[in-house]
Order: structure tokens, then C-alpha cells, then sequence
């Protein structure tokens, strides 16, 4: 099974972009703007959405010194786009539900005329008329308000405070202090004073051990080195330890990363364990490289320690119940965003995620293992979080 959890189908960008220009020439046609402004407006959209979306002519753009000019350019337009497709989904939803009503007309007519009553038609069309551009116009701010609010707070990061409990836990492990970052995405939506906040939240929290669980970056022009230099100054008393994500691994850096990391005091574990040592209490840390399809963990079956607490790191979480099968006590994963934008309806998560797995953030356990699923910090696709804030979780192991 595919596990790309953050990753949407090629062409997908285009196809929003496409129906949402199509939704705003209906909208504009509703709204009484000229046929020659609506669609050329409507073809503008496009034209500039294939110019600097999806990583159009990256090349290009950045040879001219105009990157940062593209990467928002095609976000705001892709994210008019989604405005302009969710109105008037809404819209021709509503004069759906309105020509259905009209269909009873001729009963109620055939009342109000035994009642004596008569309808002023010449009134009612006036009304209908001067209502439509203002109930249209309505359709078209609500999904640019509820978007427009994702993008601006999108940085505005939670932290979660998480206590787990392990009947075998070790003595010397109860109330140990873990801290979780996750998916930074260091680059144009998300930069080193961003992470610097973070950082500084992070230290206030006093962790025992900090993890870092993937996705540094997007691409390998994004700044890789800044990121690692600004998670050079987590303070935990244990160290600093982390497994790399899908990005690392699409950008061909996860050599790199690792050997520049341990120069700066972090170490990412590809494939490996280590033994963090407490007093007669051991921890035995795994830490896998990024797996898009199983069957996962082949290359770390054999690095559980039974007289250890197992504590892995895998940027996907869709590798847990391999996980537990094969004797980890706990996972730290992420990669999901918490599906970036969330919408919860009757205690169910409704968001991209979901498609890919079913483990999307926040806590799941099985009857011998437990995983957590960090929402992380930056964005893909577009700059925008809506019920899906970024997190810093800290994680207090205690023994049962």
C-alpha cells in the first residue's frame, strides 16, 4: 500500500484550477460582469496558475531571481482557485434546492388564490433579482475568508502534552521527558525565525531526549543546512535523534543530511539503534529511513532489544502495526500534517490523509504498542492549515 500520505495525484493542481475558472466565469456571469472581463479574468487565473503552479519552470523563475515571486504566486492562485470551485459548488447547490421549490408553485398559487391573496410578480422578480449578486457575493467571501484565515495562522503552533503509560516500563524511564518535531518544510512558507519560535517553545519545555521524525525540507533547493542549524539549538539533556522523511529521500540528501547533522550535534539514525542508558534502564532507539510500500521495517526487524524499552522512529506511520508485531514499545512518526486541512464531522477526521492511512495524528495503540503521529510544523502544497495546527508535542513516559 502506498503510504504518500501528503502527496496528490500529478495533475491535480491543474484539474482544481481548471474547474475552479470555470467556477468563476458561472460566479462573474451571476454577478452581471461583462462577458469580455469575466473571461478573460477566469483565463487569467489559469494562464498565471500554468505559469507558477506545481513547480512550473522552477529553473526559470529562479535563475531570474524571482523563486520566492513564483512559490507565492502559484499558491494564491491555486487557493483562489479552490475559493472560486467551493462557491460555486454552493451556489449551483442552492439554485438547486431553490428550482426545486419553485416546482410547488402552481399548488401554492391555487392557495393563495382561495384565500383571496394575490402575488405581486413584478415585486417578487425585482427581489430576485436584486438578492442573487448579493447571495453570490456572500458564496465567494465565506470560502476566501475560511482560507484566507488558514494561511495567516497556519504558523500558529500548539503544544501537546501527552502522558503514556507502560506497565514495563523501567524504573529509571518513569517520567522521562520526550520531545516531537516533525515536517518543517523549511523554505519559502516556512522560515529559520519560524523555527526559531519553535525551537525557543521547545527548550521552555525541559525534554529528556528530543526527536525529529522527517521532512526538513521540500525540495533540495530548499535551505537544508539553515533548518539544521536551527534544530542544532534543541536542548535536551540525552541528545538530539531523528529519522529522515520522504523528502529527504525524493531530494537525494539523506547522505548529506545525516553527515552534516552529527557535525552540528544531531543524529539521524538510518536503519540503526542506539542504547540511551538511565541508570540499570535502557532505551533502545531504532530509527528507519523513509518506506513508501511495504512490507515495512524488513531492515530493522532484527534491532529490537527485549530487555529494552523499543522506542522507533519512522517518518510514516503507516508502518505501526508492523511495528508493534515485531516488539516496539512506542513509535514517533508524522508525515500526515494531521491532513493539513482537517474537518471534523461527528468525532471523524475528514482530510486527504485519511485516503492513505488511517493513522492521521494524535495517539494509537494497540494491545502491546502505541504510536504517536505528529501534525508538524510547516505546509506542502499550499501555505495553509485549517483544523490541523502545526504541533510540538512532548510525551511524559510513566510505568504503569
Amino acid at each position: 500500500m502506498s503510504s504518500d500520505a501528503t502527496t496528490l495525484p500529478p495533475g491535480f493542481g491543474l484539474a482544481v484550477t481548471v474547474l475552479g475558472c470555470g467556477s468563476q466565469a458561472f460566479l462573474g456571469r451571476r454577478l452581471g460582469i461583462r462577458a469580455a472581463l469575466n473571461y478573460s479574468s477566469a483565463l487569467a487565473l489559469l494562464a498565471v496558475y500554468v505559469a507558477t503552479g506545481e513547480h512550473a519552470f522552477p529553473d526559470v523563475w529562479r535563475a531570474l531571481g524571482f523563486e520566492q515571486v513564483r512559490e507565492w504566486t502559484g499558491a494564491l492562485s491555486y487557493l483562489w482557485a479552490i475559493c472560486m470551485l467551493a462557491a460555486g459548488v454552493a451556489l449551483a447547490s442552492f439554485e438547486l434546492v431553490r428550482s426545486n421549490k419553485k416546482r410547488a408553485g402552481p399548488g401554492q398559487a391555487q392557495t393563495h388564490a382561495k384565500t383571496g391573496e394575490t402575488l405581486n410578480v413584478a415585486r417578487r422578480q425585482f427581489l430576485q433579482t436584486a438578492v442573487a449578486p448579493v447571495s453570490t457575493a456572500a458564496m465567494c467571501m465565506l470560502p476566501a475568508a475560511v482560507l484566507g484565515f488558514g494561511v495567516i495562522t497556519r504558523k500558529d503552533f500548539h503544544i501537546n502534552e501527552v502522558d503514556l503509560s507502560f506497565p514495563e516500563l523501567p524504573n529509571e524511564l518513569h517520567g522521562l521527558r520526550l520531545l516531537q518535531l516533525s515536517d518543517i518544510h523549511m523554505g519559502v512558507f516556512y522560515t529559520a525565525g519560524d523555527l526559531a519560535r519553535v525551537v525557543d517553545a521547545s527548550n521552555s519545555l525541559r525534554p529528556d531526549i528530543a526527536f525529529v521524525t522527517g521532512d526538513l525540507i521540500t525540495t533540495h533547493h530548499d535551505p537544508l543546512d539553515l533548518c539544521l542549524s536551527g534544530l542544532a539549538r534543541l536542548r535536551a539533556s540525552s541528545g538530539i535523534w531523528g529519522c529522515l522523511g520522504n523528502h529527504e529521500k525524493y531530494s537525494n540528501v539523506e547522505a548529506y543530511t545525516q553527515a552534516r547533522a552529527r557535525e552540528l550535534g544531531i543524529r539521524f539514525l538510518r536503519n540503526e539503534a542506539t542504547t540511551l542508558s538511565f541508570g540499570a534502564g535502557r532505551l533502545n532507539l531504532v530509527g528507519v529511513d523513509y518506506e513508501r510500500s511495504g512490507p515495512y521495517l524488513e531492515r530493522v526487524a532484527g534491532l529490537v532489544d527485549l530487555s529494552s524499552f523499543n522506542l522507533l522512529l519512522a517518518h510514516t506511520p503507516e508502518v505501526f502495526p508492523e511495528a508493534a508485531e515485531k516488539g516496539f514499545d512506542l513509535s514517533l512518526s508524522g508525515h500526515t500534517h494531521g491532513g493539513q486541512v482537517n474537518l471534523e464531522l461527528m468525532g471523524t477526521n475528514l482530510n486527504i490523509a485519511e485516503v492513505h492511512t488511517p493513522y492521521t495524528k494524535g495517539l494509537y495503540t494497540l494491545p502491546t504498542s502505541m504510536i504517536y503521529v505528529n501534525s508538524g510544523l510547516g505546509t506542502i502544497g499550499a501555505p495553509i492549515r485549517i483544523g490541523a495546527p502545526p504541533e510540538i508535542t512532548l510525551i511524559r513516559l510513566w510505568r504503569a
